[in-house]
């Protein structure tokens, strides 16, 4: 299993109708086949700059590769990611056990 998170600090205005327009439009995110578990997260501690967060999870490698490369994500990215989001931190888990 594949954890995808990303905290990200959006353009936009707090609270405008583009700051909502820019979440809503990333709904488009859990209709891609291999996402599983979609949450949108707000920050609400001051430890740092980013505003927002998306987390989802991936049953295997090639799920998460799917994704990446899926038409409607691909779509976001360029129409709407790259345009809106002024900052951002992605991090891709997976669960172990230390020894």
């Amino acid at each position: 299993m594949i954890r995808h998170t990303v905290a990200f600090k959006l353009k936009h205005s707090s609270g405008s109708e583009s700051e909502s327009s820019f979440l809503k439009a990333a709904q488009v995110l859990t209709s891609i086949p291999s996402v599983r578990n979609f949450e949108w997260l707000r920050q609400v501690s001051p430890k740092n700059k980013f505003a927002f967060g998306f987390s989802m999870e991936f049953a295997s490698q090639q799920e998460y590769e799917a994704y990446n490369m899926h038409p409607e994500h691909v779509r976001f990215v360029e129409t709407r990611w790259k345009p809106e989001v002024a900052d951002f931190l992605e991090i891709d888990y997976v669960p172990f056990v230390p020894v």
